[in-house]
């Protein structure tokens, strides 16, 4: 029997660095592997990892989007999402590296020495299945 994923810690962190993020939709391409940063575990970013699988239109953003697969299904397997959101796994890129950079840059130091998973609050899910930021969220 294995155990399920411990519950992440809630604590709201703002998040100065996505909701400026400049990149493209086209950027990422169907079958891309993706990761969604929410937070720190353990002394390093965490989040979701997705897999890209066709363009869709993110309405709370009112900008182009992806339609995402989450690998482990689940209740929540399939969500659209914004292209600043999302950060490859599949490949080295130096403008998603960059991204990573400078989000370890800004969180990690205000977490350690803390060990337990941290979800930062930064997403919630719409009732169309639609990841939104919440700097999104709020009017952005």
């Amino acid at each position: 029997m294995s155990l399920p994923p411990p519950t992440p810690v809630f604590a709201p962190t703002p998040d100065p660095l996505t909701p400026d993020r400049d990149i493209t939709h086209a950027h990422f391409q169907a079958g891309d592997t993706v990761v969604i940063l929410k937070g720190v575990a353990d002394g390093e970013l965490w989040g979701d990892s997705m897999r890209v699988i066709a363009p869709s239109w993110h309405t709370p953003t009112d900008e182009d989007g992806w339609r995402l697969r989450d690998a482990t299904g689940g209740a929540q397997s399939y969500i659209t999402a914004h292209a600043r959101y999302l950060v490859h796994l599949s490949r080295r890129c130096p403008d998603c590296l960059i991204h990573l950079r400078a989000m370890e840059d800004c969180l990690l130091p205000k977490y350690t020495g803390r060990d337990e998973l941290i979800d930062c609050g930064w997403y919630t899910t719409t009732a169309l299945n639609q990841l939104v930021h919440i700097a999104d969220r709020d009017g952005r």
